[in-house]
């Protein structure tokens, strides 16, 4: 099992929770989505590697941003 955790930037409401987790739960090989609307963190676990840049993606689908490490 493997679990990545990405920066969201722009989720203000349980909307943008649920739009985010519904994007992302679509990528294939994700099996869980957790959102920390106070944080921004979006914590993305699968069975096996997911792709990065497929949930990059579905995260830009929602109407948000993946925020990178300085």
């Amino acid at each position: 099992m493997s679990t990545t955790t990405y920066t969201v930037k722009g989720m203000t409401c349980g909307h943008c929770v649920s739009s985010v987790k519904e994007e992302v739960g679509e990528v294939p090989g994700v099996t869980g989505v957790e959102v920390d609307l106070a944080t921004g963190l979006v914590t993305v676990s699968g069975q096996g590697p997911v792709s990065d840049d497929a949930v990059r993606a579905a995260v830009r689908t929602a109407g948000y941003e993946v925020v990178d490490p300085a």
